[in-house]
């Protein structure tokens, strides 16, 4: 009976513990962290293009934000992602995308730590909390209201199943493809997925023998081809895929924009320290890693320090990926007895134990975020919103406003055309060079050049762009208006 309680407690806890650091994570991030979310401009154009589809009941298949790029072929590789913002708006203002985007750092979060258990490390729930909250930690930067966030819990999901059936020595089940799909939905993130697969096959060729190598590989090559079709269940069809990996060619222009800059460490970091850590239990621990799982590792820390963006993809996967090594070397590793399913296993009713708890979590989360939500105005950051300057141009009736890269989502939410907005991989290498030479005054016939090629009538700049000083001192141009926010001028003889 003592024996059947304790197996009935633990499927308790492996359950609960997941749910239970999932709610804490999410209060976390939604009572201290909810306007912090909304520090990204991008957002607004997302939410606008998300009305656009819900309105008109289909897909955009060419530009009709931008003056610059209109009519052009584009895709919208986020577009289910920008419904649900959408969605959620509309009836909550910007409490609903915060709420959005909370639950799915949360969901993250459970299925973090369920991976961790279900992949050997068999951690207690302090650590198991301290893993979760130092993955949030690291990846703070980069936890804004967007769709890759909304994709989050599907790439945890993905790659801890993958890792699970390298860890088991035979290959993924065919059940988890539509997750895949799911994924090129929400976002263009999904060919990382894509790309996990091949060093989780050799993992698995790796370690098993010989006789065993040709079929295990061939289940794993028709998983990732039915992974690659499944990718293509958009309404995009395979131009999905064109969209995804557009971003590669930006070339320099990855190194202008924020989140596709190279990690900084010139001042400490969250994920500076994970990075310590970790090489600090490489070498103290000393765990036996396969080859390929040593590539994934490095492959997925170069992607951190490259890109800003993919901290978050270090902070969930590299833990995922060193569960097994690690937790076989840890002797606080608990070993689990199998489970005793007979009949005398109903003295506990785990599953009605769960079922409540369960409940009661959501049912505290609920109310929690009803009471926060009734007290705390949402508002979007400030200084990406320049209300005051956007309502000066439109009395002064303006068409061709050459703006700010960071205005250009506040624009599309007023539907006013744009020079620029987030969407560099559709504007390309050699436009969003030309424009940031331009506003940086880096060359100063890029300025003008640009003012004239595109007939601007008005410039809508921040506060400290080098441009809108200079634009004092060019001849044809004069200040309309300026505060702390942003700068205007227009043409003199309009």
């Amino acid at each position: 009976m003592l024996k059947n309680i304790a197996i009935s407690l633990q499927r308790c806890a492996w359950v609960l513990t997941p749910l239970c650091i999932g709610a804490g994570i999410y209060l976390l991030v939604f009572c201290a962290y909810s306007d912090g979310l909304l520090e990204d401009p991008d957002l607004l154009w997302h939410i606008k293009v998300g009305q656009w589809i819900l309105d008109h009941h289909e897909l955009p298949y060419t530009d009709i934000y931008s003056f610059t790029r209109l009519g052009q072929p584009w895709i919208s590789t986020s577009w289910l992602s920008q419904v649900l913002f959408a969605l959620v708006h509309a009836p909550w203002g910007w409490a609903g995308p915060v709420v959005l985007t909370a639950v799915a750092i949360a969901l993250s979060a459970a299925i973090f730590v369920y991976w961790l258990n279900r992949l050997g490390a068999h951690l207690e729930v302090p650590r198991a909390a301290f893993l979760a909250v130092l993955a949030f930690g690291a990846s703070a930067p980069h936890l804004l209201a967007r769709p890759h966030m909304l994709a989050l819990p599907v790439m945890v999901a993905w790659g801890g199943m993958l890792i699970s059936a390298a860890d088991r020595k035979s290959s993924p089940s065919w059940l988890w493809l539509p997750l895949m799909a799911l994924w090129a939905n929400l976002h263009g993130g999904f060919v990382l997925g894509l790309a996990l697969i091949g060093p989780m096959a050799l993992e698995v060729v790796w370690s098993v023998e010989a006789k065993q190598r040709i079929g295990l590989f061939l289940r794993w090559v028709l998983f990732g081809i039915g992974a690659l079709v499944a990718s293509c269940a958009t309404p995009y069809g395979w131009r999905t895929w064109l969209g995804a990996t557009s971003i590669l060619n930006l070339g320099k222009a990855f190194t202008v924009i924020d989140e596709w800059k190279a990690s900084n460490f010139t001042s400490f970091s969250v994920f500076e320290g994970a990075l310590l850590g970790l090489i600090a239990m490489g070498f103290y621990l000393r765990p036996v890693l396969s080859p390929p799982r040593i590539l994934l590792v490095l492959l997925l820390t170069w992607m951190a320090l490259t890109h800003v963006r993919s901290v978050d993809s270090f902070a969930f996967l590299v833990p995922l990926v060193l569960a097994k090594p690690f937790g076989e070397l840890s002797r606080q590793a608990r070993q689990v007895e199998p489970d005793a399913a007979n009949g005398t296993s109903k003295a506990w009713p785990a599953h009605y134990v769960i079922a409540l708890a369960a409940l009661i979590i959501v049912t505290v989360a609920w109310t929690s975020t009803a009471i926060y939500t009734s007290h705390h105005r949402f508002t979007f950051a400030k200084d990406l919103v320049p209300i005051a300057a956007v309502d000066r141009l439109e009395q002064r009736k303006a068409q061709r406003i050459f703006n700010e890269y960071n205005f250009g989502g506040y624009l599309i939410s007023r539907n006013i055309p744009v020079f620029i907005d987030g969407r560099a991989e559709f504007y390309g290498e050699t436009f969003v060079m030309d424009f940031v030479d331009a506003v940086w005054i880096r060359k100063l016939d890029n300025l003008t050049r640009l003012l004239d090629e595109y007939q601007i009538d008005a410039t809508l700049l921040a506060a400290n762009a080098p441009a809108a000083q200079v634009l004092d001192h060019i001849k044809g141009w004069k200040r309309l208006y300026a505060d702390d926010i942003a700068v205007v001028h227009v043409r003199e003889n309009q």
